[in-house]
C-alpha cells in the first residue's frame, strides 16, 4: 500500500490549507483552460506542471527535491502492476481480434441481443463477467469492446454503450471477492471482506436496479427507438463471417481466461496466458506468422473488412494503443505521490474531517474524500487507502462499525475512478474502448454521466448517512 511513510524521508509540519490547495487549484485550472478554452483534452503536461508546483510548495515547507522525487517514484513503483496490466491488455485486445474471439462475441451478440434492451443487457453482462473474474479492466477490454461493436451496428452512440459497460464492469468488480479494490477496502479498514461485500448491498442493489431501468427506458423511448436498421446489422454480420471463423477455437482464449480467474491466478499471468492462447488460435486458424503476431501485439490488428465502421472497430489494440493512457497514468500518479509526500493531501483531508459532526458528517466526508482523492491523485488505490486510514479511528469514537467506512471508500473510490479521465480507471476506459477526443469533439466523454450505476451508489450512500438508514453500529470486539 503506497500510503505508508517511506524511510529516510523527513516529515515536516502539516502545510496550511491555503498552501496545500495551491497545486490542486492550479492543476485543475490548467486542465479546465485546455478543455473549455482550447478544446483540447491532453492533461499530461498540466499534471506535470502541477507536479512542479507541488515540488515548489514542498520546498517552501522544508522538503528536499530528492524527498519529493522519492514520493512520486514510490507511488509509480506500487502502480507498476496496473501499468503492466494496461500494456498486456493492449496486446490481448489486438490478438483476440486476430484470433476471432472479439469478432465472435460481436457476431453472436448481434444474433441474440435486441436493440431495444441492448443497453440494459450490456450492463448486466458486464456485471456478471466482472463479478466472475474480479477485474473491471479485463471486462472492459474484452467483453466491453465487443459490446461497443454491437452498439455501433445498432447505431447506438458509443458513449451510451460505454456508459452501460462501465456501470456493469465496475459494479461487478466492487462486489467480487476476487477484486483487488474490494480486498483493499476491507484490509485498510480491518474488516472481513465478506462482511464488507454484504454491507455494500444496500447501495449496490438499488443503484443497479435504477441503472437497469434507466437503460431500459432509454432503449425503448430514446436511443434505440429508431435503430432497427437490419441492413446495417446484416452488413456487420456478413463482414464478420467473411473475415473470421465463428467456430469453437475462437471461444478458447476467453474460456481459459475465465477458468484462470476462477482459480485465482494473478491478473498479469492470466492475461498473458490468454494472449498466448489467442496467438496460437490466430496462427493456426488464419495462418499468421510469428512476425505478424508480434506486429499485431505491438502496433494493433490491421484488416480491410470492406466496411468503414467495421474497419474502425477491428483495427485497434496493441501496446502503442495504450501509450497515451500509460503516460497519462504516470503523470497523474507522480502528481498524486508528490501531493501525498508533501502532506498537501493530508492537510485537505484534515480540513474536511474538522467539519464533520457526528456519524452523518463523518460518513458523507469519507465518501467525498475518496472522490476528491480520486480527482486529485488519479489513483484509485490511494483514494481507498488514504481515507480508510485517516477516518478509521473516528468511526470507533462515534460508535459506528467500520463496515460503513469500507462501503464509503469503495463508493467514492472504485466506482468514481472510471468517471475521471485522468484517473487510472478513466484513462483505461478511454484507451480500451477508443473514446478519443477529436477536433474539440468531447462527446465520447459523455460516457461518464451515463455510467448511472457508478454515481448513483455514492449518492445513495450519502442519502443513507443523512437518513440513518443501513448504517451499522459497532459490534462487540470490533474496536481495536
Amino acid at each position: 500500500m503506497h500510503t505508508a511513510v517511506q524511510k529516510d524521508i523527513p516529515t515536516t509540519n502539516l502545510p496550511s490549507l491555503p498552501i496545500a490547495c495551491i497545486p490542486m487549484l492550479a492543476t485543475i485550472g490548467l486542465i479546465a483552460l485546455q478543455i473549455f478554452y482550447y478544446n483540447d483534452f491532453t492533461p499530461h503536461i498540466a499534471l506535470a506542471i502541477g507536479f512542479a508546483i507541488t515540488a515548489l510548495v514542498g520546498w517552501t515547507q522544508g522538503y528536499r527535491w530528492k524527498d519529493i522525487e522519492a514520493g512520486a517514484f514510490h507511488v509509480l513503483h506500487v502502480a507498476m502492476p496496473s501499468i503492466a496490466t494496461l500494456i498486456v491488455v493492449g496486446m490481448l485486445v489486438s490478438i483476440w481480434i486476430a484470433s476471432g474471439t472479439v469478432p465472435m462475441l460481436i457476431y453472436y451478440g448481434l444474433e441474440l441481443i435486441n436493440p431495444t434492451w441492448f443497453l440494459a443487457a450490456a450492463m448486466l453482462l458486464c456485471s456478471v463477467v466482472s463479478l466472475a473474474i474480479g477485474s473491471s479492466w479485463t471486462t472492459v477490454g474484452t467483453v466491453g469492446l465487443a459490446l461497443i461493436g454491437i452498439g455501433e451496428a445498432f447505431s447506438i452512440p458509443v458513449y451510451w454503450t460505454a456508459g452501460a459497460v462501465v456501470s456493469g464492469s465496475f459494479f461487478g468488480d466492487k462486489i467480487s471477492p476476487l477484486s483487488d479494490t474490494t480486498n483493499l477496502a476491507a484490509a485498510v479498514t480491518e474488516t472481513n471482506v465478506f462482511n464488507h461485500i454484504r454491507n455494500m448491498m444496500p447501495t449496490t442493489v438499488p443503484a443497479m436496479i435504477l441503472a437497469f431501468l434507466l437503460y431500459l427506458f432509454v432503449g425503448t423511448a430514446g436511443v434505440a427507438h429508431d435503430v432497427n436498421q437490419l441492413a446495417q446489422i446484416d452488413t456487420f454480420k456478413q463482414g464478420l463471417l467473411t473475415q473470421f471463423d465463428m467456430g469453437w477455437p475462437a471461444a478458447l482464449p476467453i474460456l481459459v481466461l475465465i477458468a484462470l480467474a476462477f482459480f485465482k491466478v494473478s491478473p498479469i499471468p492470466a492475461l498473458f496466458i490468454g494472449f498466448s492462447i489467442g496467438a496460437v488460435v490466430a496462427a493456426s486458424q488464419y495462418g499468421y506468422n510469428l512476425n505478424q503476431i508480434l506486429t499485431f501485439a505491438h502496433s494493433g490488428f490491421k484488416i480491410e473488412a470492406g466496411n468503414d465502421a467495421l474497419n474502425s472497430l477491428l483495427n485497434r489494440g496493441g501496446v502503442t494503443s495504450m501509450t497515451w493512457v500509460v503516460t497519462l497514468m504516470m503523470f497523474a500518479l507522480a502528481f498524486g505521490g508528490a501531493l501525498e509526500r508533501t502532506r498537501c493531501l493530508e492537510s485537505m483531508v484534515q480540513a474536511i474531517l474538522k467539519l464533520s459532526r457526528g456519524f452523518k458528517g463523518l460518513q458523507t466526508s469519507a465518501i467525498l474524500t475518496s472522490i476528491t482523492t480520486n480527482i486529485i491523485s488519479g489513483d484509485v488505490y490511494l483514494s481507498i487507502a488514504l481515507p480508510g486510514r485517516m477516518y478509521m479511528a473516528e468511526y470507533n469514537k462515534v460508535g459506528y462499525s467500520r463496515l460503513n467506512l469500507s462501503r464509503a471508500i469503495e463508493e467514492g473510490g472504485t466506482l468514481v475512478s472510471p468517471l475521471i479521465p485522468w484517473n487510472a480507471g478513466g484513462a483505461f476506459v478511454i484507451g480500451a474502448l477508443g473514446l478519443t477526443v477529436v477536433d474539440g469533439d468531447f462527446s465520447a466523454l459523455l460516457y461518464a454521466p451515463l455510467a448511472f450505476a457508478c454515481w448513483l451508489s455514492p449518492m445513495l450512500g450519502i442519502l443513507y448517512a443523512q437518513m440513518g438508514w443501513f448504517c451499522k453500529r459497532v459490534e462487540t470486539g470490533e474496536i481495536k
